[in-house]
């Protein structure tokens, strides 16, 4: 029960896709900062290669561009992957994208890149990757899958953001699914589901101070997600004290989701 090692994931091995910027590179922050060697891709090579710099001040930090929305780009990902490493501890597919616009005007573009980057990239990357995330696991200590989903797939979402919403809820039954199949491999696969935290996608909302202090004032917390909320929920989720964690999402929102359920 020493919590160093309940909570520990030192020496393990990471991916975290869209580990650049936003809930990706916080959650890769805390996976490097806690002693895990995490690989980090976005389909901006600049972008990346300055995030895994950065974190190399830290601890381990190894940035693969990719573009993961592709067959090609998935599969050269995979492939310089497997050229560094055999086994495969923890997997974030955190990668996503977002569309807006008023129903009657949606596009199928909106639709088409949302699911595929959202809901497909993730389940044919974890698929390709099986082989070493079965190398790393055992019974006391499984290979760990977590989706970002999203707490727009939980409740209404206010916007007319509907490939996205769609997308998440879609996640998170994806996530229950793999859980089932691949149990008896000894991996499980969970989902966090986070509200409010900065990022590029939130931008254009928190950057306005009203609707900032109205996201806020509405939170039951009264605040935005910061790194730790969201680092802490998936170091949890990847150590031991998270090994008989198995097909659940995980709100990570201070509430939020409650208020619409």
């Amino acid at each position: 029960m020493d919590l160093t090692k309940l909570f520990g994931v030192a020496g393990k091995v990471a991916i975290v896709t869209g580990g650049s910027r936003g809930i990706g590179e916080m959650i890769a922050e805390g996976l490097v900062t806690n002693g895990v060697r995490t690989y980090i891709t976005a389909r901006k090579a600049d972008a990346c290669d300055a995030t895994a710099e950065r974190l190399s001040a830290i601890g381990e930090c190894i940035s693969i561009p990719a573009d993961m929305s592709s067959a090609e780009g998935l599969a050269a990902f995979v492939a310089a992957f497997r050229e560094r490493e055999n086994e495969l501890h923890i997997l974030v597919n955190n990668a996503g994208a977002a569309w807006g616009a008023p129903m009657g005007e949606f596009p199928d573009v909106g639709f088409d890149k949302v699911m595929d980057i959202n809901v497909k990239a993730p389940y044919m990357l974890t698929q390709a990757l099986l082989e070493p995330l079965t190398a790393a696991a055992t019974p006391d200590d499984p290979g760990r899958v977590i989706m970002t989903g999203s707490v727009d797939g939980i409740r209404v979402p206010v916007g007319d953001n509907f490939s996205y919403s769609a997308s998440k809820a879609g996640i998170h039954m994806l996530a229950r699914h793999m859980a089932k199949f691949l149990t008896d491999r000894n991996i499980t696969v969970n989902c966090i589901a986070p509200g409010p935290f900065e990022s590029k996608m939130m931008a254009y909302m928190l950057e306005d101070e009203k609707i900032r202090a109205n996201i806020e004032g509405t939170n039951p917390r009264g605040r935005i997600g910061t790194p730790e909320d969201v680092a802490g929920t998936v170091i949890w989720l990847s150590s031991r004290a998270g090994a008989y964690i198995n097909g659940v999402t995980v709100p990570v929102d201070g509430g939020i989701s409650m208020l619409n359920a």
